[in-house]
């Protein structure tokens, strides 16, 4: 019984270890995500950017980023989850220390663009690594937990960054939160295992990760990611820039309002994954979502009152990611764990397409109408 005891003690420490290390690696991501859209007023004004330029930095890396969706889903059914994971990590983090350190347009597009790629092998991997420790019956949790890590790294980054931005430069958070993401980086080559599931994976192949195109039901999932990311990116991307340039609040206090924000969507994210494996009715959760997500949004277009903008965004936000668990799970059901980084890979480059139309026309109709 000692040996039994110990030896599942072992497992749930390993497991514990590995969530915890994907989960924080994932935080990292958010350095370019969310970073760039805070401190956009600084590097606009830095770099004599226009708000065109500005949104093409969210843009082009949303472009690459939703262009990789597929071929990273596929690398990590091919060549392993742990492998694709670390090359993202690194290679997020890699980038986001040199973006601390242009001093052009072009370079910083460049190097956005060149971060979406290494944000897709992050993401798809961390989606797929974490569907395979939690197991099927939670599999709609396991990937909603994924965000946490994201999530946190947005809060953290949204609290501290402005106060580091005005005792140094907007720089300095980039190069310190990249230094602290190429150690975690090595600390999970080290100490992470490859998912548990990887024995019942099959090798897939190109054609498989192409054939998707001609189901229907993928179809339906990709427009829902479609808006869902659209309307999250355009919003979070934005929404910096509107409060300091449009609203006059300043750095420090837009800073706290998207914590605010971000925390409200971190816990129903975990809430949504929780009741649709609970329920087993995970197209419940993904239309009641998507109703209150699409009443909400018409709300913040037409409200022109802070106070009540604050509010339709708050409401916003506790139902932007409520269903990103079960979307995600959904087509894993349907058709197999085999090919999780496959169809995670499909879902996202829907989502991604959406964000990258949504952040570039809102930067352009900004520029057109003042």
């Amino acid at each position: 019984m000692d040996r039994d005891r110990q030896r599942d003690y072992a497992a749930k420490y390993e497991r514990a270890v590995n969530i915890f290390l994907v989960v924080f690696g994932q935080g990292f991501q958010a350095v370019p995500l969310a970073g760039v859209a805070l401190f956009l007023p600084l590097i606009r004004s830095d770099l004599g950017l226009s708000f065109t330029q500005g949104g093409t930095l969210s843009a082009g890396r949303i472009f690459v980023y939703a262009l990789m969706q597929i071929p990273a889903g596929y690398l990590a059914d091919r060549y392993g989850l742990k492998r694709i994971f670390f090359l993202g990590l690194i290679g997020t983090t890699l980038l986001t220390l040199i973006f601390g350190l242009i001093s052009s347009y072009w370079h910083a597009f460049l190097n956005q663009a060149a971060t979406g790629f290494f944000n897709a092998l992050l993401f798809v991997s961390a989606l797929a690594l974490l569907a395979g420790w939690f197991g099927a019956q939670r599999r709609a949790t396991a990937m909603g937990l994924s965000l946490i890590g994201l999530f946190l790294g947005q809060v953290i980054l949204n609290a501290s960054g402005p106060i580091l931005a005005q005792h140094f430069t907007w720089r300095f958070p980039f190069i310190a939160f990249a230094s602290i993401g190429i150690l975690a980086s090595i600390a999970y080559l080290w100490f992470s295992e490859e998912s548990p599931d990887r024995g019942s994976r099959q090798q897939v192949r190109i054609i498989d990760a192409l054939q998707l195109f001609r189901y229907r039901f993928m179809w339906v999932c990709g427009i829902i990611q479609y808006a869902r990311l659209g309307v999250v990116q355009g919003t979070s991307f934005w929404l910096p820039s509107l409060l300091v340039d449009e609203k006059g609040l300043s750095l420090q206090a837009t800073g706290v309002l998207m914590a605010f924000w971000t925390l409200i969507i971190a816990p129903s994210n975990i809430i949504g994954g929780y009741l649709s494996d609970r329920l087993k009715k995970p197209t419940h959760v993904i239309g009641i979502s998507f109703l209150i997500l699409t009443v909400t949004t018409v709300a913040v277009v037409n409200v022109n009152q802070l106070a009540l903008l604050v509010t339709a965004l708050l409401i916003n936000a506790v139902f932007i990611q409520f269903y990103f668990g079960p979307v995600f799970a959904v087509p894993v059901e349907r058709y197999g764990a085999h090919r999780v980084g496959t169809l995670s890979g499909f879902g996202n480059f829907f989502a991604n397409v959406g964000a990258f139309t949504f952040t570039y026309l809102l930067g352009a109709l900004k520029d057109q109408t003042g």
